[in-house]
């Protein structure tokens, strides 16, 4: 989920004042169901989008270690064991410093990762259908077109948003 694509209240939950009602909002309601289930499958709750105080001051208490989301409510919902918060975003420059230091991070540039990795990945769904000879071919010219359509794509087209290669990439596949 991106928590910045809906309101706060939304996210967590919102009182009613006319009625004295609350009503859990998206993310209240996905802990709420993840933390009550019994199966043992790990269950993973990914944020994808940019970080900043309006939301994830709300998380510090899931971030240390009592890992409990306190919703406005005095609702207080424990996290199970199989249960993994992640954040996948661009960069940390509006989040706190008590934030930062109660998540694990690793950060890698685009340009570190290459496109490789998503040509392989995408390659390997085939495995099960093509020799290792045709699979190897594959690789080979999905290489070698998404470096030409990069490049052509990146220097000769006009995007709204700046879009990096794997990106492009991704798409393509």
């Amino acid at each position: 989920m991106n928590p910045k694509s809906i309101k706060k209240n939304q996210l967590y939950g919102n009182l009613d004042e006319s009625t004295n009602e609350w009503t859990d909002g998206v993310l209240a309601i996905i802990v709420r169901d993840f933390a009550e289930s019994t199966s043992p499958d790990r269950k993973w709750v990914m944020f994808d989008g940019p970080v900043d105080a309006v939301w994830i001051e709300n998380m510090n208490t899931v971030l240390d270690d009592n890992k409990k989301l306190c919703l406005n409510s005095g609702a207080v919902i424990k996290l199970s064991n199989v249960m993994t918060m992640m954040f996948e975003v661009d960069d940390l420059s509006f989040a706190s410093p008590a934030t930062v230091s109660r998540c694990g991070m690793i950060f890698l540039e685009p340009h570190q990762l290459g496109h490789t990795i998503l040509i392989t990945s995408y390659v390997n769904k085939f495995s099960a259908t093509l020799t290792e000879k045709n699979i190897a071919f594959l690789t080979d010219y999905l290489h070698y077109v998404a470096d030409i359509c990069c490049v052509f794509t990146i220097y000769h087209s006009k995007m709204p948003q700046a879009v990096h290669s794997n990106v492009l990439v991704a798409n393509m596949l």
